[in-house]
């Protein structure tokens, strides 16, 4: 009778087991780590996520396999042991691709079935050596609507070979995310919605970049939350995919921790949308959060919240900068957290400063 029961109960654990598995994750409070930043990997405070990217792995033109650069390897290898030293339960993701990634690439290589099983297959062979717990493409972006049905192909194929990657090694399965645009549609052209949501375990919705001084001659909130009279905010982009037919719970918010630094024509003139020159400090005018707490402590510049599009701003002279400063990424997260949101993720851990806007974003969710 006793082993019976053993029995019993150890079934009913195992299936409720794999019942919390195949509804996907509680919550996800991440951030993008970038190579490209030289930021140390053990720097990161991994305490305060419960996944990390990262980024970025290459997709080789030539193979179309899944690749990643010689002076990244030895970072990328230990990538998972080194951010598990202080958070033994963080999760981490190979992402692929990245907005500096060739385009075109991507479409070449989403366009036939062999090209697109050398990718999925070489990704799961690097994210199983480097000990990675998932795969997130960062695709930017399909441009036509043949590029469209591929990336659905893609997605399809990519969830049935990590499925059977599982089932065959007895691994648990890799998580399969991806960076997109921050509408459900890129502009004219509409994402493969159902695909998206029987393959991804969850999107995370790029809700920034809507305003920079080299698309935009005016000053602008780089990732407004809300902006009234247009369809330029995080909230309408969600609402998007909320109404295409994706659950709210498999969407990630994205939040900058970075921004963008502007010249204004008229010093006097530096409020929203006052006209501009161009760049400021920097080429591109993109500066992290850090970077932007120095200009303005080095030139005691003026800071504005505006609560109404959930955005900060200062100016000194006639250098504006638009970023997200811990009232945005607190009221973004509530956001987030309020509408039944999977949760949100940042780009990038190296542009925070001493971690104030991680810990925010992470206090402001909870446990």
């Amino acid at each position: 009778m006793a082993a019976k029961l053993l029995g019993f109960l150890f079934f009913s654990f195992h299936f409720l087991l794999q019942l919390h598995l195949s509804t996907g994750q509680n919550v996800v409070r991440a951030a993008y780590w970038s190579a490209g930043s030289e930021f140390p990997v053990s720097d990161i405070d991994s305490k305060l996520f419960t996944h990390l990217f990262c980024a970025f792995a290459d997709l080789d033109s030539q193979t179309n396999q899944v690749a990643v650069s010689s002076a990244n390897q030895a970072r990328f290898s230990a990538f998972t042991e080194t951010v598990r030293q202080k958070n033994p339960s963080i999760e981490t993701l190979l992402s692929i691709g990245g907005g500096s990634s060739e385009a075109s690439a991507f479409a070449s290589m989403a366009s036939q079935a062999s090209t697109r099983k050398s990718f999925i297959d070489s990704s799961i062979s690097l994210a199983r050596s480097y000990g990675f717990h998932g795969l997130d493409l960062d695709w930017e972006h399909p441009s036509t609507v043949t590029e469209m049905n591929n990336l659905g192909l893609l997605l399809n194929e990519w969830k049935a070979a990590v499925d059977n990657e599982s089932t065959s090694s007895g691994n648990t399965r890799l998580l399969l995310s991806a960076a997109l645009f921050r509408n459900s549609d890129y502009f004219t052209l509409k994402y493969p919605i159902q695909v998206i949501e029987n393959s991804l375990d969850w999107i995370n919705v790029m809700a920034y970049d809507f305003y920079g001084p080299r698309w935009s001659n005016v000053t602008g909130p780089p990732a407004a939350l809300y902006n009234p009279g247009t369809r330029v905010s995080g909230d309408y982009g969600i609402r998007t995919w909320i109404q295409a037919g994706i659950p709210s719970n498999k969407l990630v918010l994205g939040l900058p921790f970075y921004g963008y630094a502007w010249q204004l024509v008229d010093a006097n003139n530096h409020g929203f949308f006052a006209p501009t020159n161009g760049p400021a400090i920097s080429a591109d005018g993109d500066l992290g959060y850090g970077q932007i707490k120095n200009f303005i402590s080095q030139n005691s510049a003026t800071e504005v919240y505006n609560a109404t599009v959930v955005s900060n701003y200062c100016y000194s002279g006639r250098t504006w900068i638009g970023y997200d400063d811990t009232e945005s990424i607190t009221a973004k997260v509530s956001y987030a957290k309020e509408n039944g949101l999977l949760g949100y993720f940042a780009w990038h851990v190296g542009a925070d400063d001493d971690w104030t806007l991680s810990q925010a974003a992470s206090q402001t969710w909870g446990s």
